[in-house]
Parts: C-alpha cells; structure tokens; sequence
C-alpha cells in the first residue's frame, strides 16, 4: 500500500467500523432494555417527562403568543381610532376650496395620522365618483402597495363608514424579510369631495421577536429540566435499585450454595424489612439443610456400623451353615431342604451386606478407584461366561458383539466387572428367555458397553426410577436371581466414579437397553465425550436378534488386529471361539 492509499485505506475501516457500531446500536439497547430495570425506568421516566413538557410548552407558547398579538391589536386599534379622528378633526376645520389647499389638508392629515398612530404606514383611497379637480388623488405608502390591502378590506369599509375593520398581513421589513402585521381601516369624510377610506399599517415585528426569544428561552429551560430531571431519576433508581440487585446477588450466591452469604441490613425502611426478612429465610434455610446434612451424615453411619457389626455374627453362621450345607445329605429330607435354604438366605444376607457397605463408601465419598489397563472386551467375556448357566437356565442365549474396544482402557476392572455383571443379571431375569446382546465398541475419547434385551421393558416413568435404591418396578414380583436392590444404584456410582455415564433405554414390550459409556484415559469426561454405541436400538420392534450360537468362554489365544480408535479391524479366534468381532 503506497502512502497515498493508506488514509483512503485507514478511512474505510474507520468508517466501517463506525457503521458496525451504529448498526449495533438498537440491538444493545433492546437488550440493555431487557435486562436493566434501571434502564428502562430512566427511559420511561425521561420519555413521559419530554411528553409532559413539550404539551405544556406547546400551551403556554400558544398562550403567550396569542395574547401578545390580542394585546397588539388592541393598542393599535385604539391608536389607530384616535389618529382616524384626529384627522376627521382636521378635515372638519379646514376651509380648502381648491385643489392645491385641499393636498395641504390632506399632508396634514398624513403628518397627524402618522404622528398620533406612531406608524408610517398610511394610505387613503379617493372614492369613486369624486370631483378630480378637487379631490386630492389616492396615496398608498410603499409598504402597502402590491395588494397588502384586499379588496375584501375595502368592501367592509365603504360599506360601513363609521366602523373599524382590520386584517392580519405580511408587511415587508427593514431587512426585507416578511413581518406579522395587521392594516386597519376606516374612513375619513373630506369636505366638498366624500368619503375617503383610511388605512393604517403596523408592523408587529417587535412581538414576534420577543415571542421568539420567549420559545428559545422555554425550549432552552425545557431541555435542561430534561436533562435534570435524567439525572435525578438516575441517582434516586441508582439508589432504589442497588438494593434489589444486592439482594439479586445474595439470593444466586445462595442458591449456588454459599449458604452464609447475607443481606446487609441498613435503616428501617421497606428495604431494611426486606433483607431482615431474606436473612431469616436463609437463617432457617442453612439450619434446615445442616439439620438434614447432619441426619444424612447419622444414617450413613448408623447403615456403615450396623452391616459392620453384622459381618461378625454373619461369618459365624456362614461358617455353621457351610459346615450343615455340606453334611446335608445326611440329614432327613425336610432337614437337608432346611439346610440348602439357611445356606441360600445366608449367601444373600452377606451381598447385601455388602452392597450396602458399598453403597455407604459411595455416600461417605470414600471410594477410590484402582485402575490399571483393561480389555474391555476380554472383561465382558468373562462377565458373560460366568453369567452363562445361568442364562442357560432362563433359557436365554448371550451374545457378544465387539467392532471396537481392543484397545485397553484404564478402568477400575473389579467396579466394571460388577456393573456387567449387574447389567446382565437384570438382563436375564427380565429377558423373557429371550436372546441377550452385549455389544462393545469405541471411538477416539470414549469406550462403551450396552446390553440389549428383548424382553418385558418398562415404560418411561418406570425407567427413571430404575436406578433408585430398593426400586422394583414391579413389587408383586420377587428377584429370582438373589439381587438385592442395590445393583443398579452402585453400577450408575462405580460408572459416575470413573467419569462415565450409565443410561437407560427401555419400552414396554421392546426390551431394554443399558448402556455405559467411559473415558478411554480414565480421566472425567467433559460434555464432549460422545458414546460409540447408540442408545435406543435400530430393532425396537423386533423380539430377539438372527439366532448366530450360544456364547461360550472367552478364547485368551485370539489376537485383534485394530485401528487407533481401539476399533477391530480384524479378528481371529481358535475354533472354540464363539464370540463375533466385526470391521469397524
């Protein structure tokens, strides 16, 4: 750029820079308008107040101006009368028999007229029918020539002699520039010729120059009350408005949790009345929630003392009843079922024992993960295996699919294992015997695991609640398969531990779909993470998946061929394998 185009250049920007400002100018104020009380009570204030002042400008200018200009006429009406009739006086004692003598009648008149209206402005009209050689010829000064006088003006004083009549014209200034004025006219009786009409001009000039300043002076004291008034009106909201946004503040900082933040409480106003009354709601409301926090902190360790005190006494009778469960065939047939119930009840005293020790942990915040590199795949084939006669017995038919997730991920193995578990667990007993598919896969930041049944499901209001503690959703019905209650409640904590999630799809009639998806870092995932698996199934309406075989163990000898994304780009198995790995 050469230095000539360079403030051309500097000035475009400039000024588009000031176009983008000024087109941004009503939307700032439309939102300064929606957001700012202070705004718009000092613009509605400003507004009605301009409103106010400008209709009672408007009166009194209408006012004064009007009554300027009646108090005009009236003194040049009445300047006007007595110049009339000092020079009827004249005209009645003169003896002009001639022309020349009767011109110097009328000059006299003139200089009588002019000195008694104190106007120059004067004209007379010979009537119509005069003796022209004794009738002094029409005069018509300069300012009122070219038609100022109309020929209605005219007609109303040759038609009433003895009257006064007016009109409001525009005479010509000194600086040439049009002026308000009124002519007025009457007539004049000229001995031995008739009736003369009289016309006088004044010039009002002086009237609408000083309404003139009058307006300036009005609009100029307007202005500045304006502006006064802004300001007032800005201080007193600025004042009125400081509180409210205080208490604003108070109340958000108190629902974000900051629970001894207070009002300051100044005076006795309304104001004061108002952060007395927010600070002895925020009094009671701390003590409720510290009353509440303090039960919860009891129950948490009345649960964590009782299954800790339960444990001993529960080990003992572990002990005993193994002790009977493996004699039992040598007791009588009531006594042997006796046995084989004690030892079932006992196996499920102590997992809820256990579960409730760990759901305790999760609500003391005691928990501490032990991550080290999984398979994710590998760890569901074990879940799988060791959930296999059971349903096998159910009659369901379990099956693995992994198109990703080889790629180990850094997971707490024991909690994840126990969420599959729980997750298949669930799967069987309300499978309806139906196939069970659990699919694994991963992309670049999450690894997922889903389990789909095709079996009872739930309706929505059902599937909200699933993961509440001791929630069934059905009560009628009891849990088959030994669970507690807890199971799902402690997966969606081992799941929110490592930084996942834990959803659920379900539908009545379709099945259900659980899905946990995890950060592959074993970091918290951000809102960004997104799951490689779909929650809601493409075959919702569909009672099982193409039968492929029964899922058996894991074969440790395959190897996985995958892409950076943990993703199998191919699998190979040994010929017991029966598990499915498929091309990303």
């Amino acid at each position: 750029m050469s230095q000539a185009e360079a403030p051309a250049g500097f000035n475009t920007g400039w000024w588009r820079e000031i176009r983008h400002r000024l087109a941004a100018l009503p939307r700032q104020a439309l939102e300064l308008w929606r957001r700012s009380l202070q705004f718009r009570t000092v613009v509605i204030t400003f507004a009605l107040s301009s409103l106010a002042i400008f209709v009672i400008g408007l009166y009194i200018s209408f006012s004064i101006a009007s009554n300027l200009f009646k108090t005009q006429l009236d003194s040049a009406l009445s300047d006007a009368n007595k110049a009339t009739v000092a020079a009827q006086r004249i005209l009645d004692g003169s003896d002009a028999a001639d022309r020349a003598s009767m011109q110097q009648s009328m000059a006299a008149v003139v200089q009588t007229v002019g000195s008694v209206s104190g106007s120059s402005a004067i004209a007379y009209f010979q009537p119509a029918g005069a003796s022209v050689s004794l009738a002094p010829p029409t005069r018509i000064a300069p300012i009122l020539q070219g038609g100022v006088i109309t020929p209605e003006l005219h007609e109303q004083v040759r038609a009433d002699p003895d009257g006064q009549y007016w009109q409001s014209v525009a005479l010509e200034g000194d600086d040439g520039a049009e002026d308000p004025g009124v002519v007025i006219g009457s007539s004049i009786a000229v001995p031995g010729v008739g009736e003369y009409e009289l016309y006088i001009g004044y010039n009002f000039a002086a009237a609408q120059e000083t309404l003139a300043f009058m307006q300036l002076v009005g609009t100029i004291g307007a202005v500045a009350l304006l502006v006064l008034l802004s300001g007032v009106t800005l201080l007193v909201v600025r004042w009125v408005i400081e509180p409210i946004r205080s208490a604003a503040t108070t109340s958000r900082r108190l629902a974000a949790g900051d629970l001894g933040v207070r009002m300051p409480e100044k005076g006795e106003d309304e104001l004061a009345t108002l952060a007395a009354s927010f600070n002895g709601m925020a009094d009671s409301l701390q003590a409720r929630i510290r009353e509440l926090a303090d039960l919860s902190v009891m129950q948490q360790r009345f649960v964590s003392d009782v299954s800790h005190e339960l444990r001993t006494p529960l080990t003992t009778i572990r002990l005993a009843g193994d002790v009977l469960y493996g004699q039992r065939d040598d007791f009588p047939g009531p006594t042997s079922r006796t046995v084989e119930l004690l030892h079932t009840q006992t196996e499920r005293f102590e997992t809820l024992l256990s579960d409730l020790l760990e759901i305790s942990r999760y609500d003391a915040g005691s928990v501490e993960l032990a991550t080290e590199p999984t398979n994710l795949v590998h760890l569901a084939g074990d879940a799988i295996e060791s959930m296999h006669e059971l349903a096998r017995s159910r009659g369901s038919e379990l099956r693995l699919e992994a198109p990703g997730g080889h790629l180990d991920a850094r997971v707490d193995p024991r909690r994840i294992r126990r969420i599959v578990r729980n997750l298949l667990g669930n799967a069987i007993e309300h499978g309806e015997g139906r196939p069970i598919v659990v699919a694994v896969d991963s992309n670049e930041t999450a690894i997922a695991l889903s389990v789909r049944d095709y079996g009872l499901g739930m309706t929505a209001d059902e599937a909200a609640r699933v993961f509440d503690r001791f929630w069934r959703a059905d009560p009628s019905r009891t849990r088959t398969i030994g669970g507690t209650g807890l199971g799902l409640a402690i997966a969606l904590e081992d799941a929110v531990a490592h930084g996942g999630t834990l959803e659920v799809w379900s539908r009545r009639g379709s099945g259900t779909v659980f899905r946990l998806t995890l950060p592959r870092s074993g970091v918290p995932a951000d809102e960004d993470m997104v799951s490689p698996l779909p929650l809601e199934p493409d075959d919702i309406e569909a009672t099982g998946p193409p039968p492929t075989g029964v899922v058996g163990a894991i074969d440790t000898e395959a190897t996985v061929e995958t892409d950076a994304a943990g993703r199998a780009a191919s699998t190979k198995g040994t010929a017991a394998g029966r598990w499915e790995a498929h091309d990303a």
